[in-house]
């Protein structure tokens, strides 16, 4: 019975998903929040056979940035464990498809990374590893450590399913050689989104005849972009007990109608739908963007990355002061977590790379490989050094000199999701210039939330 409700549920997922990926009459395409899937790859071990005990884990994640460093982890395990372990990259919306046909079959892979938007189902349906054995008895392994917004994400009821492997956090990304052309001051720790409007009209306007535009936003990319300007103003999306929204409020129809704002002096939608922001961005054709620390790599290793500089995610300048008052800088983080098939052939096998890649050692290594910043607070520093001539330290400046938040989610976080950004927001991410529709489109995500969780 819990697996016919896990599939219906997730099935429903992935049309919602399906559907909202191939947009239409020019509205914005949806992405996943973080850590999104590029190229499909696969990497395995050099031996063919398994190890002493014949085990072989089948190692399943979605992004290929990733690929290098954990592959030279997990082969540092399998040389002392004598396990070989396959890694698969498969892009996002194939890699879903794979764990519910999984689910459904009993072929899921042995290890895998679980995802906020999902992670509420997969436990509820006993499909992942229960962990709470193995975590008691691993020395190397302490809940308290990492993250608390990780670590309760991938607990139900009390049994841990998933260890944190990462966090991550977001900054703002401006091309210098744009802003050194139109004679535009570039950004500073500082600024507020509103010089981030004054800047991006600047250049919009000077780059008018050369298709350039100050910024690009894709509205479906939620935690990198607009979820930041709701907190920034004082409102939160869903609330700490994930039973409520503030989107409604003064403060949250603030924050919105500065992405609206934004936006009027931005790449147009459709624009962004048909090229996306990177594309823009790497083309030369948009001056700043807001990115995820999963997606430094991408940048760093494109050509003109010279250009590219990070700074702090600006804050909302709520108070119209011209200082950043507590809680006016926020960023959205979120963490995935390591996680194995409840029916998994080699469960301790399984659970000793899970350790390997999470324990203290293996997210120190993960953070000077540039794979990610670690699920532990304190120990990424590396991760500053891990691009040479690159300074990507804002993204773990912002822990100190801002306020993080975990990225909003409930039960069914993909039901209210989706259905805020087409039956409420839409019309005003097309049409931004219409000064009237972003307050009322607030209201109406206020009651599509508020309905979503009454259904949950």
């Amino acid at each position: 019975m819990k697996i016919r409700k896990f599939l219906a549920l997730v099935m429903a997922l992935m049309l919602a998903a399906s559907l909202a990926a191939c947009g239409g009459g020019g509205a914005p395409a949806p992405a996943p929040a973080t850590n999104d899937g590029e190229e499909a790859a696969e990497t395995s071990d050099a031996s063919s056979g398994g190890g002493s005990s014949g085990a072989s884990l089948q190692v399943a994640i979605w992004d290929n940035n990733q690929l290098a460093g954990l592959k030279e982890i997990a082969d540092e395990w399998s040389a002392q464990s004598g396990v070989p372990v396959v890694i698969n990259v498969i892009t996002w919306d194939s890699y879903w498809t794979l764990l519910s046909s999984g689910a459904q079959g009993g072929t899921m892979p042995d290890v895998f990374w679980m995802h906020s938007n999902t992670a509420q189902m997969y436990m509820e349906n006993d499909l992942l590893l229960n962990l709470d054995n193995y975590i008691a008895n691993d020395a190397d392994i302490d809940m308290a450590n990492y993250y608390p917004g990780i670590v309760e994400l991938y607990n139900s009821n009390g049994t841990q399913y998933a260890i944190p492997k990462d966090h991550d956090t977001i900054a703002l990304l401006y091309n210098q050689a744009i802003f050194d052309k139109y004679g535009v001051d570039t950004p500073t720790d500082d600024w507020s989104w509103d010089n981030v409007y004054e800047a991006a009209k600047a250049i919009t306007e000077a780059g008018a005849a050369d298709g350039v535009y100050g910024y690009a936003m894709n509205t479906s990319n939620n935690q990198d972009g607009w979820y930041n300007f709701i907190y920034d103003y004082g409102a939160q999306l869903i609330t700490d007990d994930h039973k409520g929204t503030t989107i409604g409020s003064d403060e949250g129809k603030a924050g919105m109608e500065m992405v609206r704002k934004i936006l009027t002096v931005a790449a147009p939608q459709p624009v962004v739908a048909e090229t996306g922001t990177d594309s823009l961005f790497q083309s030369n054709l948009c001056a700043m963007i807001t990115q995820g620390s999963w997606m430094i790599n991408s940048f760093y290793t494109a050509e003109g990355h010279d250009d590219y500089k990070w700074a702090l995610l600006p804050y909302g300048d709520a108070n119209g002061n011209g200082e950043c008052d507590p809680g006016e800088r926020q960023s959205c983080y979120n963490g995935l977590g390591w996680a194995a098939a409840a029916n998994t052939q080699y469960p301790d096998e399984a659970y000793s790379l899970i350790s390997y890649f999470c324990n203290e050692a293996g997210q120190v290594k993960q953070a000077e490989l540039g794979v990610t910043m670690a699920g532990m607070p304190g120990i990424s520093d590396a991760f500053n050094n891990a691009f040479p001539g690159m300074d990507v330290s804002a993204f773990n400046r912002i822990e100190d000199e801002g306020t993080l938040y975990f990225r909003p989610y409930t039960r069914n976080t993909t039901v209210w999701e989706d259905k805020i950004q087409q039956d409420a927001f839409l019309a005003a991410w097309l049409n931004p210039a219409d000064e009237s529709v972003m307050a009322g489109a607030c209201d109406a995500a206020q009651a599509i939330i508020d309905t979503a969780i009454a259904a949950e």
